[in-house]
């Protein structure tokens, strides 16, 4: 393989990678032997077709596809290294020239890390924080707990109320007809959640148990299925169950009951307490997050939007993952919703700047403060993880080794940068 590398503007560069002609036909060989038993040529067994008849019926290029899906993973993971680049988002990929006997050549443009000249870091000035812990505080603490240890009732003597929880079935129909994804049966919902679109739940409101109700709405303009976006649609929808929450009495037995305290006053005292540990917590990230922020504005870095999109990519895939452990699909949750996935990348793009640029600086510290990660820090972390994920730290540290442990140091050097930045600050 033989590499060259052109830098571009914006944080980005071009790799021009070349695959030796005898990989190629390794590559297009393991094409054919995998594709062989596709093939049916008269005078031949199925999957007994020599390659050079299939490439004479079909054409030379037959295999290429699947010889360059093959050969460009490890050759441009080859490449990037020995560029020595710090490549920060996936590439794109171009192929030049790709013919058995010749060498197979492709570009791959990528995204690098964006250099970053700092300002001030240390004496940055932050307001004091408020730790007071009210009683309006103390309520809304008890209030929660309240609500959690409600019991539902089921009532059948009047009519749905906001706030209700509802089981419902539905069916959907635009212009008439029912559309996919539109129709469901005891389906949990909550008046007033505004899980579902447009005003849905308000037009529940006032209707009885077994009523068959018409719920008309518009899908909004951007709405994820394209065949429904701005469309009036109109749902059946039948009441099958209504549940109201009912609050437990606030006393001395509720204390008993839901903690190890004796009295209500015990109990509202250690609230107290925790709401003071907690505000503390609140108070220090906030107070670390404003520190690096005015450290952000005070320093310069050109943040590729290759590099954002791909950290806005990141962000979707993990809220998909939270939404889809809270037991609904990420399809259901967009349609419920009325959310496209185009919309979700626009939105949280500030964030992704956002995190991107408080990294690169506390990076960018780590380098001016020529900070590092000891072995007893490396190893109190693999520990910390261990407990965390209840493993045993032989099985961590299996797991956390080469370019994962190089990631994790770096990691513990940049939580090692915002704690200096915090102690020196004002």
């Amino acid at each position: 393989m033989s590499l060259q590398v052109e830098k571009l503007e914006n944080n980005t560069a071009k790799l021009t990678i070349e695959v030796a002609a005898e990989e190629v036909e390794k590559a297009i060989e393991k094409a054919y032997k995998k594709n062989k038993n596709r093939f049916n040529i008269p005078g031949f067994r199925k999957g007994k077709v020599p390659r050079n008849m299939v490439e004479k019926m079909y054409g030379v290029e037959v295999f290429y596809e699947d010889a360059v899906n093959s050969m460009i993973p490890d050759a441009y993971a080859n490449a990037a290294e020995e560029s020595g680049l710090e490549i920060v988002a996936r590439p794109e990929i171009d192929v030049v020239q790709i013919e058995s006997g010749k060498p197979f050549i492709f570009t791959a443009e990528v995204v690098l890390k964006p250099e970053v000249e700092l300002g001030k870091y240390k004496g940055i000035e932050t307001a004091a924080p408020d730790l007071e812990v009210t009683e309006e505080d103390i309520q809304a603490e008890i209030n929660k707990v309240l609500d959690q240890n409600a019991r539902l009732i089921t009532v059948d003597d009047r009519a749905v109320q906001d706030g209700d929880q509802t089981v419902i079935d539905f069916e959907g129909f635009v212009d008439g007809t029912p559309f996919e994804g539109g129709k469901g049966e005891d389906y949990p919902l909550t008046i007033g959640s505004h899980s579902f679109i447009d005003t849905f739940e308000e037009q529940l409101i006032g209707k009885n148990i077994g009523e068959e109700v018409e719920v008309n709405v518009t899908f909004p303009e951007e709405y994820h299925a394209e065949n429904l976006a701005g469309k009036p649609a109109m749902f059946k929808v039948t009441v099958k169950e209504i549940k109201v929450k009912e609050l437990p009495e606030l006393d001395d037995e509720f204390a008993q009951d839901i903690s190890e305290f004796d009295t209500l006053d015990e109990y509202k005292a250690d609230i107290k307490k925790n709401l003071e540990e907690s505000k503390k917590a609140e108070a220090e990230r906030a107070k670390e997050g404003e520190i690096i922020k005015a450290i952000v504005d005070d320093a310069k870095m050109d943040i590729p939007e290759k590099m954002i999109e791909a950290q806005a990519q990141q962000m979707v895939e993990e809220f998909a993952q939270q939404i889809q452990s809270q037991g609904i699909t990420f399809e259901q949750y967009m349609q419920f919703t009325g959310s496209t996935v185009e919309a979700l990348l626009e939105q949280v793009k500030p964030q992704a700047l956002a995190r991107i640029q408080s990294r690169l600086v506390l990076e960018a510290i780590v380098d001016a403060e020529n900070i590092e990660v000891s072995d007893e820090e490396f190893e109190k972390e693999l520990e910390e993880m261990a407990k965390n994920y209840n493993m045993e730290l032989d099985a961590i540290k299996g797991l956390v080794s080469g370019a994962e442990a190089d990631t994790l140091k770096k990691d513990i050097a940049v939580q090692k940068a915002a704690k200096l930045v915090v102690a020196e600050a004002k």
